[in-house]
C-alpha cells in the first residue's frame, strides 16, 4: 500500500490528460462522480470482490443517458477520459471498472484524476498512453488479450465452451468518417489497418449463444460480457455490457443501450441475445483486480 501511495502521484502526473488538454474536456460529470464516491464511502463498497463491487458501480449508473462516440474528445491528443454524463456500450463498463478500482486506493485517494489513472490503465495498451490514438486499444478482442496479458482480467471464453470463430476487424477503417480523431488525420488510416490486420490475425473464440443458457450459472456479477456479431460468415466483436443477477438468480445483461437510449439493466443475458439476430455468441471476461 505504502509503495503505490508513492507511485500514485507520479503516475497522475504522467497522465497525458494533465499536461495537454484542459481537465474539464478530460472529465465531464463532477456532481455525478461526488454522489458516486457518497455512495461508495455510505455503502462501504471497497469492501466488496472487485466483481461484486464492479457491478454495483454499474447498477447506480442506471439511467444514465446514452452517448455515442464520447472518446472522441478532442481533433489531435489522445488521452484518458471520463464523461459520467453520457456513457457509450464501452465507456460503460470501463468507467465503472476504473472507479471500482479506485476504492482499493485510501478514501483521500478517490479523485477524478485517480480515476483517470485507473482509466488508463485500463484503456490503453500496456497500460500507457502515449498521446496517440492508437496507443488506444481499440478493439474488445485487442483488449482483452491486453489486460490477460497484463493481470488485470481472465478470459473465461474458452473455460466456458468457447470456439474459435472466423475473425474479422475492419469496423474502424470501413467507417472512418465517423470517428472525429481520423477524419482530422487521415494519415492514421495506414497505420490503423496495419493494426486491424494485426487484430485480426488473433484467434477469436466465442461461446455460440445457443450454449449460453447452460453457462449463464457460471457466470458471476461483474463479468464483462463482449458481444460477438456474425455477418458474410465473419465474427467481429459488436457491443459490451456485464452480468448481473438479480435475487431470484436470474442472470441479466446490464448496459448502456443506444435502443434504450439509456443505461438499462436488460432481458435474461441468453433472452437479450435470441431478440438479435446477428448476435452469434459472447465472449467472457472476469475482472481480477
Amino acid at each position: 500500500m505504502k509503495l503505490r501511495l508513492l507511485l500514485l502521484p507520479l503516475l497522475l502526473t504522467a497522465i497525458p490528460a494533465l499536461a495537454g488538454l484542459p481537465f474539464d474536456t478530460v472529465f465531464r460529470g463532477r456532481d455525478r462522480f461526488d454522489q458516486l464516491v457518497q455512495l461508495a464511502s455510505e455503502e462501504n463498497w471497497r469492501t466488496l470482490p472487485i466483481g461484486e463491487r464492479l457491478c454495483t458501480v454499474g447498477r447506480a449508473q442506471v439511467g444514465t443517458p446514452y452517448r455515442s462516440y464520447t472518446l472522441e474528445i478532442d481533433d489531435h491528443i489522445e488521452a484518458p477520459s471520463v464523461d459520467l454524463n453520457g456513457l457509450d456500450c464501452w465507456t460503460f463498463f470501463e468507467t465503472s471498472l476504473a472507479f471500482a478500482r479506485m476504492l482499493d486506493e485510501p478514501p483521500q485517494g478517490w479523485t477524478p484524476q485517480t480515476m483517470l489513472h485507473y482509466v488508463e490503465l485500463d484503456r490503453y495498451r500496456n497500460g500507457h498512453c502515449t498521446g496517440q490514438y492508437l496507443s488506444r486499444l481499440h478493439y474488445l478482442e485487442d483488449w482483452l488479450y491486453d489486460n490477460q496479458r497484463r493481470g488485470l482480467m481472465k478470459d473465461m471464453t474458452r473455460e466456458f465452451g468457447g470456439v474459435r470463430v472466423p475473425h474479422q476487424a475492419d469496423e474502424m477503417t470501413e467507417g472512418w468518417r465517423e470517428y472525429r480523431y481520423l477524419r482530422n488525420n487521415p494519415s492514421l488510416l495506414s497505420p490503423l489497418r496495419e493494426m486491424e490486420e494485426r487484430v485480426q490475425d488473433m484467434p477469436l473464440y466465442e461461446i455460440p449463444k445457443y450454449r449460453v443458457p447452460r453457462v449463464e450459472a457460471r457466470m458471476q456479477d461483474g463479468d464483462i460480457i463482449c458481444i460477438v456479431s456474425r455477418e458474410d460468415g465473419l465474427y467481429s466483436t459488436a457491443h459490451v455490457g456485464m452480468a448481473y443477477r438479480d435475487d431470484l438468480g436470474t442472470l441479466h445483461f446490464m448496459h448502456a443501450s443506444s435502443i434504450y437510449g439509456r443505461v438499462v439493466i436488460d432481458d435474461r443475458l441468453s433472452d437479450y441475445l435470441d431478440r438479435h439476430p446477428t448476435d452469434a455468441g459472447i465472449m467472457v471476461a472476469r475482472p481480477l483486480r
